[in-house]
Protein backbone atom coordinates (compact mmCIF):
# COMPACT_ATOMS: atom_id res chain seq x y z
CA UNK A 1 0.00 0.00 0.00
CA UNK A 2 1.44 3.35 -1.08
CA UNK A 3 1.28 6.71 0.65
CA UNK A 4 -1.84 7.82 -1.24
CA UNK A 5 -3.70 4.63 -0.32
CA UNK A 6 -2.66 4.94 3.33
CA UNK A 7 -3.80 8.57 3.42
CA UNK A 8 -7.15 7.62 1.87
CA UNK A 9 -7.63 4.77 4.36
CA UNK A 10 -6.81 7.13 7.23
CA UNK A 11 -9.39 9.68 6.01
CA UNK A 12 -12.03 6.96 5.81
CA UNK A 13 -11.12 5.64 9.27
CA UNK A 14 -11.32 9.17 10.70
CA UNK A 15 -14.75 9.70 9.11
CA UNK A 16 -15.99 6.37 10.51
CA UNK A 17 -14.78 7.36 13.98
CA UNK A 18 -16.41 10.78 13.72
CA UNK A 19 -19.66 9.14 12.64
CA UNK A 20 -19.50 6.77 15.61
CA UNK A 21 -18.79 9.63 18.02
CA UNK A 22 -21.72 11.60 16.64
CA UNK A 23 -24.02 8.57 16.86
CA UNK A 24 -23.03 8.04 20.51
CA UNK A 25 -23.48 11.72 21.40
CA UNK A 26 -26.87 11.87 19.72
CA UNK A 27 -27.93 8.68 21.46
CA UNK A 28 -26.94 10.21 24.80
CA UNK A 29 -29.26 13.12 23.99
CA UNK A 30 -32.08 10.75 23.06
CA UNK A 31 -31.75 11.37 19.32
CA UNK A 32 -31.43 8.71 16.62
CA UNK A 33 -30.69 9.62 13.02
CA UNK A 34 -31.50 6.40 11.16
CA UNK A 35 -29.60 7.38 7.99
CA UNK A 36 -26.43 8.51 9.76
CA UNK A 37 -23.40 7.08 7.97
CA UNK A 38 -20.69 7.78 5.44
CA UNK A 39 -21.67 9.36 2.13
CA UNK A 40 -21.09 6.76 -0.60
CA UNK A 41 -20.47 9.33 -3.35
CA UNK A 42 -17.66 11.01 -1.42
CA UNK A 43 -16.06 7.59 -0.86
CA UNK A 44 -16.08 6.93 -4.62
CA UNK A 45 -14.00 10.02 -5.41
CA UNK A 46 -10.36 9.58 -6.40
CA UNK A 47 -8.89 10.13 -3.91
CA UNK A 48 -11.80 9.60 -1.50
CA UNK A 49 -12.81 12.55 0.63
CA UNK A 50 -15.33 10.97 3.00
CA UNK A 51 -18.22 13.02 4.30
CA UNK A 52 -20.59 12.11 7.12
CA UNK A 53 -24.14 11.89 5.81
CA UNK A 54 -26.65 12.98 8.43
CA UNK A 55 -29.56 11.79 6.33
CA UNK A 56 -33.24 12.43 6.80
CA UNK A 57 -35.36 12.35 9.91
CA UNK A 58 -38.91 12.93 11.02
CA UNK A 59 -39.94 16.39 12.27
CA UNK A 60 -40.16 15.02 15.82
CA UNK A 61 -36.53 13.88 15.61
CA UNK A 62 -35.49 17.24 14.13
CA UNK A 63 -37.08 19.02 17.09
CA UNK A 64 -35.39 16.67 19.55
CA UNK A 65 -32.06 17.36 17.84
CA UNK A 66 -32.70 21.12 17.96
CA UNK A 67 -33.42 20.92 21.71
CA UNK A 68 -30.27 18.89 22.29
CA UNK A 69 -28.15 21.38 20.35
CA UNK A 70 -29.75 24.36 22.10
CA UNK A 71 -28.54 22.94 25.38
CA UNK A 72 -25.02 22.45 24.02
CA UNK A 73 -24.34 26.22 23.92
CA UNK A 74 -21.25 26.88 21.86
CA UNK A 75 -19.62 25.70 18.70
CA UNK A 76 -17.30 22.91 17.77
CA UNK A 77 -13.58 23.59 18.29
CA UNK A 78 -13.05 23.71 14.51
CA UNK A 79 -15.85 26.22 14.00
CA UNK A 80 -18.31 23.53 12.97
CA UNK A 81 -16.59 22.73 9.69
Amino acid sequence: MGNAERAAAERIREAEEACGELRAALSGAGVTLPSLGLDCVSLAADPPYPLVELGRCAPRTARRLARALSGAGGTAPDGGR
